[in-house]
């Protein structure tokens, strides 16, 4: 498979710090160190070097929805009305990115437009959430909710 050139150059020793990270996002120097056989100051000096690249963009934890209260999850698919697209586009982003009920949201080809992952805490929350925020939005012309019952993260991306 050919290589993007835009794509940066991982060496095996930034590929294992990649592959730490992704399976630890806690880890310490030392631990990265470590897990890529090289000096301590070798691995910070990579890690600052992956970040500056734009290979790592960032950290974060992940907090459970349900913990804090949010006990119902759903993907809503969301096509948007012709004509205008890009206007359409910008101002229901723009809308989406305020709401503090969306985890995720996806812009996508092909049924829908949108993929929008909420968290709510019952149903009730879930049908006023979907009729007046989504369904309501002026650039929306449908929508479709499937309610989650489980998911899990993947552990893994692929590393060159």
């Amino acid at each position: 498979m050919a290589k993007n050139p835009r794509t940066p150059e991982l060496d095996d020793i930034d590929a294992a710090i990649v592959r730490a990270l992704i399976h630890n996002g806690r880890a310490s120097n030392r631990q990265l160190a470590t897990l890529a056989g090289v000096a301590e100051s070798t691995a910070h000096t990579r890690l600052r070097s992956l970040e500056t690249r734009g290979v790592i963009v960032g950290y974060e934890a992940v907090i459970s929805p349900t913990a804090l209260g949010n006990s119902i999850q759903a993907l809503i698919g969301v096509s948007l009305r012709a004509g205008a697209r890009q206007a359409h586009i910008e101002a229901f982003t723009a809308h989406v990115r305020r709401l503090p009920e969306v985890t995720q949201f996806f812009f996508v080809g092909g049924g829908d437009d949108f993929v929008i992952h909420i968290a709510v805490a019952d149903s009730a929350s879930l049908r006023q959430f979907v009729v007046e925020e989504i369904s309501g939005h002026e650039s929306v012309a449908s929508t479709r909710t499937s309610i989650i019952f489980d998911y899990g993260r993947s552990q893994s991306l692929p590393v060159a």
